[in-house]
């Protein structure tokens, strides 16, 4: 901005979102100074770790209550001085994606398949539902990650456009791609590196799998449903009689390995030792003790599957049980039986369920066991809560695969004390956050599982050697050099071998899976910092001031980011986390998309106004929900009504004759400084907490007296900065313009707009770059204590208000004479400000008496009234 623009004849808040957000990108209003950064040094930097939003998705109403969080700390520290590093970049890749992908261009990854540079896909524009695989055109990974990108470009650009109207202070030439070529690089170089350090490892162990997405699934990305089910009673047969057990879980039969008693219960302490044979398959197994047991549940013994539940896989795990898994990667029963099952009656009775669902199997297991009379009774209805991945409609089911897995403290204590001190020694806003870190760390049961068996990810930068005869050798891995990186094991040859000697015996063949998104996302510092392809940059924001985010993502995002920054750095990889609370609808229940109560924000925004929506998520603290009615967006209105009235008393503010210079010895009349003094504190207030990233405080602090201002300092002191030329008409214009001038940056960060917009009628620099006021340029230290002066003046205001209304009158009523009564203190205040007491209150004559408490009395209303005043 070169020059003042205009003070308007009606100022509006239409259009400003969409003039600015021009005038902003022209100017370079927000752009990160990168050399000039560098120069100054880490202590001149403010960079923040900025959540990537999915970019296959679409942005709800949660969004912009919590990235408008993360912008006011960017714009107050921006004021403060700070050379602000506000990057944003796009998560892309993600089952979503793929499932788009697949119907919009009719094709299917097939990693298996050669890149070809020329594909052109079957057609553009699928309806977006599900289509059969069969009738998909099968293509290469890398084909098939170009068409994912393709797609997810235009959505990246209407979320940055959402973004730009929500007045987003981002440096827009500051972005990043977690599936561009940079983030495969970063991701990878950072495995080969936990891979070297031993901190990534493969291992063929039991696996939460989803047959749905066909994919393994993390511990973070779990999640409990209530599910209706039944407890079925099953007589095991015993040396001494049958032993009662109750399962929700009858299909497991087969794959029985132990019965488990806790080591304390009277009732089983002569089992433990011996052996019991399991109903219509026929195989002895031995009844365990382990603590995890319960006496209370059922009858307090329990049958050992592979694998029915976390349960079953820890009782496998530390009793050293065999694995009779039975259930394969698409939820069916495997064909063949496992090897335990030896009598023809066993194996005839698994043939009947091998090839069927687990529905289907466990009836059919009930009807044989009621066919064998050892099912006693009839099954008990329950309901209870059952593992499921975030994303699927179908419960977990656990089978056994090789995977890839990261240390992540859940076998390592000296990892997870380490990962809990880094914890503590964040500053967490608020700071009861710190306590879900702490118990998801504490709570960890196995290593990060970061493999997927996806295609538009971070490909897993390993091929293995095949033997003589064809068969991997995966305890020797081959990995690629850093500096060849990044590379698709699916396409890309081994190094040292042909692509011709793919699948070959004494040839290679590629990992296909791919990297949990998780992965990639956990190092969104390296990825926006620079850690790969600018090192100096990264060093000069790293480890960076803030992480904002979700409270849902604590034990995903925030942990794996501590995690890999601990194993590749050493240090906590930001100095603050900001921790948003959920937005509720009006029944207090959670936004989300599968509960079908999102509101989408673009009309909202359209509708209200960018300032007043940021007002809304401005008033909510951190780590706190707030409550959301589209139909009633009470918030949301008072935001639109303080934004109007910021711009409208700029307006009248700057109807009154000003001197060329401002100088606080200018300000001379006791009521002037009292405002400043007043304004002074609240600049101190809201200072202090939006250092605490207290920014509902801050904005509930300027707000507050902003309206005393208007509706008391304003009212009363208006006529006399209309009036003559003379020291205390210029004591009252210095004053409202110093005011002003601290309330506009006061507002900056929350309403960026009406701001920009009148401090543009005066200023020729933005306000988003005007240094942040400070209590000594609005009040001076030397001035004698009159703070007092407007809350008492204001008091008098009131009561002379409501002598007019309880006299029926028009404030617009002249008044012959009124007398004000007060405590002696209260007096001289008043009486300090008596001329402008009397000019707003219309009164001829005013006096003063010595009273206990503060009030008007003996008003005499003018006797002839003017058509107006009647």
């Amino acid at each position: 901005m070169t020059a003042a623009n205009p003070v308007p004849d009606k100022p509006a808040l239409e259009g400003l979102e969409a003039a600015w957000g021009t005038r902003w990108q022209q100017d370079g209003t927000f752009e990160f100074d990168r050399d000039g950064a560098i120069a100054a040094g880490r202590d001149a930097i403010y960079s923040i770790d900025t959540p990537p939003p999915t970019a296959s998705g679409s942005l709800h109403i949660g969004h912009v209550f919590s990235y408008t969080h993360t912008d006011i700390a960017a714009r107050f520290q921006r004021m403060r001085g700070k050379r602000v590093f506000y990057p944003m970049g796009w998560d892309d890749n993600g089952l979503p994606t793929e499932r788009r992908v697949q119907n919009y261009y009719g094709v299917r990854c097939d990693p298996s398949l050669p890149y070809e540079p020329d594909f052109v896909p079957p057609f553009e524009g699928g309806d977006n539902k599900s289509s059969k695989a069969a009738d998909q055109k099968p293509i290469s990974r890398r084909n098939f990650i170009e068409l994912c990108e393709r797609l997810t470009v235009e959505d990246e650009k209407q979320f940055e456009a959402l973004w730009r109207t929500l007045g987003l202070s981002v440096d827009w030439s500051q972005t990043y791609r977690t599936i561009g070529r940079e983030a495969l690089q970063t991701s990878q170089l950072a495995f080969i590196r936990n891979v070297a350090r031993g901190e990534a490892y493969q291992a063929l162990a039991p696996t939460l799998w989803d047959i749905t997405f066909r994919t393994a699934v993390a511990q973070a990305e779990l999640e409990d449903r209530d599910q209706p089910s039944a407890y079925h009673r099953v007589g095991f047969h015993g040396a001494d009689g049958p032993v009662f057990i109750e399962t929700t879980r009858p299909e497991l039969l087969p794959a029985c390995v132990a019965l488990v008693a806790h080591p304390d219960d009277e009732r089983y302490q002569p089992l433990f030792g011996t052996t019991v044979r399991t109903p219509v398959f026929g195989v002895e197994v031995p009844v365990v003790a382990h603590h995890l047991a319960q006496p209370d549940k059922g009858t307090g013994i329990a049958m050992i599957c592979t694998f029915g539940d976390i349960t079953d896989v820890t009782w496998w795990r530390e009793l050293d049980l065999p694995n009779r898994a039975i259930i394969g990667f698409d939820g069916r029963i495997q064909t063949e039986p496992p090897a335990a099952i030896e009598s023809h009656e066993g194996r005839e009775a698994y043939a009947q369920l091998a090839g069927k669902t687990v529905f289907s199997a466990k009836q059919a297991v009930v009807e044989l066991l009621r066919a064998s009379g050892d099912l006693v009774g009839d099954p008990k209805p329950i309901q209870h809560p059952v593992k499921f991945f975030e994303k699927g409609d179908k419960p977990l089911e656990i089978v056994s695969t090789r995977q890839w897995y990261v240390k992540n403290g859940a076998r390592d204590e000296k990892l997870r004390e380490r990962l809990i001190e880094l914890g503590r020694g964040l500053d967490w806003h608020p700071d009861f956050m710190r306590v879900r870190y702490e118990n998801w760390v504490n709570g960890l049961t196995g290593d990060w599982l970061i493999s997927r068996q996806r295609f538009f990810g971070v490909p897993i930068p390993v091929w293995y050697p095949l033997d003589g005869v064809g068969n991997p050798l995966f305890d020797q891995p081959i990995l690629p050099s850093e500096d060849s990186l990044p590379v698709d094991p699916s396409s890309d040859p081994a190094p040292g071998f042909a692509e011709s000697q793919r699948g070959q015996a004494g040839g290679f063949v590629g990992e296909h899976d791919v990297m949990d998104t998780w992965m990639t996302s956990s190092l969104t510092p390296q990825l926006a910092g620079g850690w790969v392809d600018d090192p100096e940059l990264f060093q000069t924001v790293y480890p960076f001031d803030l992480r904002p985010q979700g409270q849902d993502i604590i034990r995903t995002w925030l942990f794996s980011t501590m995690l890999r920054s601990q194993l590749e750095h050493g240090v906590a990889p930001w100095t603050n986390a900001a921790i948003s609370g959920f937005i509720v609808d009006p029944d207090r229940k959670k936004m989300s998309k599968s509960k079908g109560n999102v509101v989408t924000p673009a009309d909202i925004l359209e509708r209200h106004g960018s300032d007043a929506v940021r007002y809304w998520a401005a008033s909510s603290r951190l780590g706190t929900d707030a409550s959301f009615d589209p139909q009633n967006p009470t918030q949301i209105k008072i935001g639109r009504r303080l934004a109007i009235k910021l711009l409208n008393a700029a307006k009248f503010i700057h109807g009154f004759d000003a001197p060329e210079s401002l100088d606080l010895d200018q300000v001379t009349a006791p009521l002037d400084r009292s405002m400043l003094q007043q304004l002074a504190d609240v600049v101190a207030d809201a200072t202090t907490a939006l250092e605490g990233y207290d920014h509902a405080r801050a904005l509930e602090t300027a707000e507050t007296f902003f309206w005393t201002f208007c509706d008391d300092y304003l009212e009363l002191v208006k006529e006399r900065a209309y009036g003559e030329h003379d020291a205390a008409q210029v004591s009252a214009v210095v004053a409202l313009r110093t005011a002003l001038s601290a309330f506009l940056r006061l507002f900056a960060p929350v309403l960026p707009f009406a701001s920009e917009e009148a401090w543009s009628w005066s200023e020729t620099g933005s306000v988003h770059l005007a240094a942040w006021p400070q209590p000594a340029e609005v009040a001076a230290a030397d001035w004698d204590d009159t703070r007092s002066v407007l809350t008492v003046v204001g008091r008098a205001l009131t009561g002379i208000r409501g002598a007019k209304t309880a006299a029926k009158a028009s404030q617009r009523t002249p008044v012959d004479s009124a007398v004000i009564g007060a405590p002696a203190d209260e007096l001289a205040a008043i009486e300090s400000a008596a001329a402008d007491l009397a000019s707003v209150g219309r009164i001829a004559e005013l006096r003063f008496v010595p009273a206990d408490t503060l009030e008007v009395t003996d008003i005499l209303l003018a006797q002839t009234l003017s058509e107006e005043e009647r």
